[in-house]
């Protein structure tokens, strides 16, 4: 193990001070909130998303001002480039769901805690945007998988499956429907699979695999984006097929209706996010670096 040593320009370089500027304004905006703390899975979504990403980047801090990084058994690059990606996206996320639901809601004192909140939440997701500017991969560098374009979209793709899974959680009846299950199934084996690719590359195993691994993740991002556009046509179809919006009378069948609104435009956006993700590997093994 080499032996630890104290790096303060780890601190003073503009990675370092931005990530200082994630620290100070997550810490910031859960602090707020919690003075006024709705206990709502609103509220408890964004409280675990700035706590999560305060841990997290302090631990960053921390693992590279003592020059650990070295010592860890996995891609130090790859997991901060993965972490700012989906902190990025978590805290978007948060920026808009924790004003929408709250602010409208609040009175008197409460308010001005809540807007801060969603101000630092808003200063906070610059923060990590502008990480992943700092951290993502030029054209032409050598460099790990997760710092290039298609790898901070593999983390976007898991992150919106993520989401899709969160809105089926609260549908059961397309357990009754045989194309509903094939898009559930979609949704499924493409998260199973992405999450393998960005596991094995932190863990440094994607490029030891007896395969030539270029090839099969652009073989996987065909398949997933022709799966996808099977999931964007008959998800659709058997969504809203005589179920206008206007048909539903009670809270629970809006909210459903509204599910799966949510779940179509994010396999909308998961089916762009594949098919970029197609041509920019394609771009980097066949144009870049041609056989």
């Amino acid at each position: 193990m080499p032996a630890l040593q104290f790096n303060s320009r780890s601190l003073i370089s503009p990675l370092g001070i931005i990530r200082l500027l994630e620290i100070f304004f997550s810490c910031t905006a859960f602090s707020l909130a919690a003075v006024y703390f709705l206990n709502l899975n609103y509220g408890a979504w964004s409280m675990f998303t700035w706590c999560f990403c305060f841990i997290v980047s302090i631990f960053v801090v921390i693992v590279e001002l003592i020059s650990l990084d070295a010592a860890l058994p996995l891609s130090w690059q790859d997991f901060t480039s993965a972490f700012s990606m989906l902190a990025t996206l978590m805290i978007f996320t948060t920026s808009i769901i924790y004003p929408a639901t709250f602010i409208p809601l609040c009175s008197g004192t409460s308010c001005g805690y809540q807007i801060g909140a969603t101000i630092m939440s808003c200063l906070c997701f610059i923060a990590y945007a502008v990480e992943v500017g700092l951290t993502r991969a030029k054209a032409g560098e050598l460099s790990n998988f997760l710092i290039t374009i298609p790898g901070l979209l593999k983390i976007f793709e898991a992150y919106v499956a993520c989401l899709i899974f969160s809105l089926l959680d609260n549908l059961s009846f397309y357990r009754y429907a045989a194309g509903l299950e094939w898009c559930v199934f979609v949704y499924s084996i493409c998260f199973i699979l992405t999450m393998v690719i960005i596991i094995l590359t932190i863990g440094r195993c994607l490029g030891s695999l007896p395969i030539p691994v270029e090839k099969v993740l652009i073989a996987y991002n065909i398949l997933a984006v022709l799966m996808y556009l099977t999931v964007v046509v008959v998800w659709p179809y058997y969504s809203f097929w005589d179920r206008p919006r206007s048909s539903c009378n009670k809270m629970g069948s809006c909210a459903a209706w509204n599910n799966h609104l949510g779940i179509t435009f994010l396999s909308f956006f998961n089916l762009i996010a594949y098919i970029v993700d197609f041509a920019y590997s394609y771009k980097m093994v066949f144009v870049a670096t041609p056989a």
